[in-house]
């Protein structure tokens, strides 16, 4: 899956900006405008990497990035037109994991970008391993014990996700926003039906269920 970015800009000349050549790059992309609404969507999509202005009013890009590092795993970029060391010091004390002075080139944040996700990227040939279920990304194959699995791709990245996620409630937006995209209809219940055929599939042979709804919140890969 593409890597989904979250931008924070209270200017949306410069959101607008950098969303046209993040998604230019292949990246997936969403946006805030403010430090409260991007506490909210990060809450509830877990981007893999948050790019912040430091200057916002209200909650400001400092503090956004002490709350999106206590309560996840994103990577986090903070922008400001700030050029001393101090700001610097300050900026990356408060958990961020690089900082890019404004005016910027976009062919350098593009760079930091691809530098900073490499850094977090899983090993991709890595067999991933939960239980007897098993999914080999270098076959793109799924077994539960010795039984090979007809999965759709679809269906393949649900696994992966909740795989790499093992024992972790993840959310219904969350789920939603990594295999359908973030503008894809609330209403929808199409996760609703392909987590019926994944428990289908790997439970045709009468295994132990290990994909539980979690009432009001998501779904949970667990014993």
């Amino acid at each position: 899956m593409k890597p989904l970015i979250l931008v924070v800009d209270d200017d949306v000349k410069i959101t607008a900006l950098l969303r046209r050549s993040l998604d230019y790059a292949g990246y997936r992309v969403c946006e805030a405008h403010n430090g409260l609404d991007a506490l909210e969507i990060a809450d509830k999509i877990r981007p893999d990497l948050a790019i912040l202005d430091i200057m916002m009013p209200g909650i400001d890009g400092l503090e956004v990035c002490r709350r999106i590092r206590k309560n996840g795993d994103a990577l986090i970029m903070l922008l400001t037109a700030r050029d001393e060391v101090s700001d610097k010091i300050r900026g990356l004390d408060s958990g961020a994991d690089d900082y890019l002075v404004k005016p910027f080139s976009l062919e350098e944040l593009l760079a930091r970008v691809r530098a900073l996700l490499r850094r977090n990227a899983p090993e991709a040939d890595k067999t991933l391993i939960f239980e007897d279920l098993k999914l080999d990304p270098i076959r793109h194959e799924v077994r539960r014990g010795g039984r090979l699995l007809d999965i759709t791709n679809k269906e393949y990245e649900l696994l992966l996700l909740f795989l790499s996620n093992a024992n972790r409630v993840l959310a219904r937006e969350l789920i939603m926003e990594r295999i359908w995209g973030y503008d894809y209809s609330g209403e929808s219940n199409v996760l609703e039906v392909y987590i019926g055929y994944l428990r289908n599939k790997t439970e045709s042979d009468g295994e132990k269920r290990l994909l539980h709804t979690v009432r009001g919140v998501g779904y949970v890969l667990k014993e």
